[in-house]
């Protein structure tokens, strides 16, 4: 299994806006000097990063106490028609994963693909098969990484919270699932989004998949604007209604470990808000 985390770390999706010289060294070396301690690794437009860059990463986030994640690229569809676009969709997985284990990250996120003319059952079990493939094989090369099919905004896209919970249910080893609360809000049309509605996915989470679940959560958070078909983009938190503050207080009574990551378009700005809401919680 990976490695335990001792906390809840907060930070953001990819290097923050504010960062001098944008480089992953440098964006670690900012999250440090903003006071958060986690940081997304997008590799969102394609792998693009080699052992040595890797191995520097991997040194300087262990020694400033910043968590890594990495978000494997967009262009993922394990559904596809074509098996060929499946095969690649699973080799992105596997390289994001392998060089993001090599630069110290904890955890890898992936978009499981988009349901298209499939039946919802068919194209899970597409997406579940497929994830088997690339969990053997991490297992066989010894990558030690959480893997987490990301739980998606739109009504179109494979990933309701049903699903990603049920995939790690029926994956299990190195599967856990992206809780992205703004995408939940925004597929359900605004809904998710109170204190007990936070409650109840953190129960179900729980109760299906333990408590060392909520030990490892992987979160993504921002502002969301959303319409029937779910999400249309990400705002700013305070530019939208989303209720991070109850979030911030489910998660901190839960003793929830693991990493918040902010997609806002403000980046770090919405990280060291919902940091700052979290800290101030008394339990």
């Amino acid at each position: 299994m990976p490695r335990d985390v001792p906390k809840l770390f907060i930070g953001t999706a990819g290097i923050p806006n504010s960062t001098p010289r944008k480089s992953t060294p440098n964006g670690v070396k900012r999250v440090w000097e903003l006071g958060l301690d986690a940081m997304e690794i997008e590799f969102v437009r394609g792998v693009r990063m080699g052992d040595e860059m890797a191995a520097e990463v991997r040194e300087l986030a262990s020694s400033l106490g910043v968590l890594l994640t990495v978000h494997a690229p967009y262009y993922i569809n394990l559904n596809s028609g074509d098996p060929s676009k499946v095969e690649a969709s699973i080799n992105r997985i596997l390289e994001s994963a392998r060089i993001g284990f090599k630069a110290g990250a904890w955890s890898v996120v992936f978009h499981s693909g988009y349901y298209g003319s499939s039946p919802s059952e068919e194209a899970y079990r597409n997406v579940r098969e497929a994830l088997k493939r690339v969990v053997k094989a991490l297992r066989d090369e010894g990558v030690d990484i959480w893997v987490r099919p990301e739980l998606m905004g739109g009504v179109a896209e494979i990933g309701s919270l049903e699903e990603v919970v049920k995939l790690a249910e029926e994956v299990g080893d190195l599967v856990l699932p992206c809780i992205d609360f703004a995408h939940l809000h925004a597929r359900t049309n605004g809904r998710y989004n109170t204190y007990e509605e936070f409650k109840e996915v953190l129960n179900t989470i729980e109760q299906r998949l333990g408590k060392e679940a909520l030990q490892n959560m992987h979160i993504h958070i921002s502002g969301i604007e959303y319409g029937e078909k779910g999400e249309i983009k990400h705002l700013n938190l305070r530019e939208s209604d989303f209720n991070y503050q109850d979030l911030a207080k489910t998660l901190k009574e839960y003793n929830v470990k693991g990493v918040v990551i902010s997609e806002s378009p403000n980046l770090e700005e919405d990280a060291i808000l919902f940091k700052q809401a979290y800290e101030k919680i008394k339990t």
